[in-house]
């Protein structure tokens, strides 16, 4: 998917993972680009996809989703378990087009909702009403196994 000025929005593949990895680490959230390339792979093998922001040079943007059955919705549920822009890419609707790409490959999936958690950043909920989403509680989580 080509978009304006230059940005493109396509599938993320191990190749990007040394800019992804970049990006990651600038965000608090560093992952080496070996492990991240096979993340990626996994990702795109399972049920889900990565979709990177391109420019002219290093990526400028990420966003990964999963989709997953639940009972209580007739169709499959999209997750968005990682949405992040560049800091120098901000307030360029990238974010944006970002989110519009996920729907894309969300409904191509047979997917009937879109869901990501802001948690308590107060930037990332305003963004996510600005883009369609609406408030729907909180969430918990439980690690599988004892931290050591």
């Amino acid at each position: 998917m080509t978009s304006r000025h230059g940005l493109e929005i396509r599938a993320a593949t191990a190749a990007e993972a040394p800019g992804l990895a970049v990006l990651l680490a600038a965000a608090g959230r560093p992952i080496e680009p070996r492990e991240l390339a096979a993340r990626l792979e996994a990702i795109r093998g399972g049920a889900g996809t990565a979709l990177v922001a391109l420019e002219w040079g290093p990526p400028s943007g990420l966003v990964v989703l999963h989709w997953y059955r639940r009972l209580e919705e007739a169709r499959p549920v999209a997750q968005v378990t990682t949405l992040l822009v560049g800091a120098e890419d901000r307030r360029r609707g990238i974010g944006r087009l970002l989110v519009k790409a996920a729907a894309q490959a969300a409904r191509n999936a047979g997917c009937g909702m879109l869901e990501l958690a802001a948690g308590e950043d107060p930037s990332l909920a305003a963004f996510c009403l600005a883009t369609g989403f609406a408030a729907a509680g909180q969430r918990y989580l439980r690690p599988l196994r004892k931290a050591g």
